[in-house]
């Protein structure tokens, strides 16, 4: 019987600064799709049209146990300004998987929570991102980038040239 892989061990690296020890979680984004119910004539049922991704797809945030003054330097930054990479490895009975999630966006929150003295205390960032990369074992599986327009699945680009030559874009 095969047991699903647990996260064994992460770190969350901002602009390159290893967050090892301060990083207490880490909410990855949720990819999500924006769809609109369709039902013409003579249809049993509405369909889901694709729409893209919805506006909250990439939004991701994470907790860092106590207070970290270079991260709030990192609030109100440019639109793809603050650098993310999730790093974890994925583990169950000798076998583990590498997975990594690279992201850029804005750090639009912070949350710094309630205030104890003598208590810890822990402050929750929230990002807007406009690009995203998951890879497992240095494979990409999902590379999104809003601003320049790419979309790959597995390596493989979804979005048509015929599109991009149409809009402009290549």
């Amino acid at each position: 019987m095969a047991v699903p892989k647990h996260l064994r061990f992460f770190t969350l690296f901002v602009d390159g600064e290893n967050e090892v020890g301060k990083v207490t979680s880490v909410t990855l984004p949720k990819l999500t799709r924006k769809t609109d119910s369709y039902r013409g004539g003579g249809m049993m049922g509405a369909v889901s049209i694709d729409l893209g991704l919805d506006d909250s797809a990439l939004d991701a945030s994470f907790v860092m146990g106590g207070a970290v003054r270079e991260l709030f330097l990192k609030y109100g930054g440019t639109i793809d300004g603050t650098l993310l990479r999730f790093a974890g490895e994925y583990y169950t009975d000798a076998e583990s998987d590498l997975y990594e999630v690279e992201m850029r966006g804005r750090v639009t929150e912070i949350d710094m929570g309630e205030a104890k003295q003598g208590e810890a205390t822990s402050h929750t960032y929230a990002i807007k991102n406009t690009y995203y990369k998951l890879s497992v074992n240095d494979r990409p599986l999902w590379e999104i980038d809003l601003l320049n327009f790419i979309y790959r699945k597995d390596g493989r680009d979804i979005v048509p040239d015929r599109i991009r030559s149409a809009l402009g874009l290549g």
